[in-house]
């Protein structure tokens, strides 16, 4: 029996692609960047191959589309956290009033984050 390096690869980045699945669906998020990383060394491996056929790579394609939304989720779940936070920081900052006539007013509350030294 021949030890196959081309399947060597495929199953090494199958594996990672689980793990970053398993990463990504327990929202550890800190693990990602070190898979990238391997993920990419691994992608850059396989593309320098010649004989490498599409037809071999396609049942990792699957999977790494599903990782690729599960990621796209997490972004998005990123951005409306942090879009939240920076309302929240503006309604923290601002007193909005409206007049008789209805006309909206804001009250901008300015910070002075000096600190005062006494002797």
């Amino acid at each position: 029996m021949t030890h196959d390096p081309h399947q060597a690869l495929i199953d090494e980045l199958d594996a990672l692609l689980d793990q970053e699945r398993a990463v990504l669906t327990a929202g550890r998020l800190e693990a990602l960047p070190g898979l990238l990383e391997a993920k990419e060394t691994l992608i850059d491996q396989l593309n320098a191959l010649d004989d490498m056929t599409p037809e071999r790579l396609q049942p990792l394609r699957g999977k790494a589309q599903r990782n690729q939304a599960l990621l796209d989720g997490a972004l998005r779940g990123i951005r409306t956290v942090a879009n939240r936070f920076s309302t929240l920081r503006k309604i923290r900052n601002t007193l909005e009033t409206y007049d008789r006539t209805g006309r909206k007013s804001a009250l901008l509350q300015q910070h002075d984050n000096k600190l005062e030294k006494r002797a």
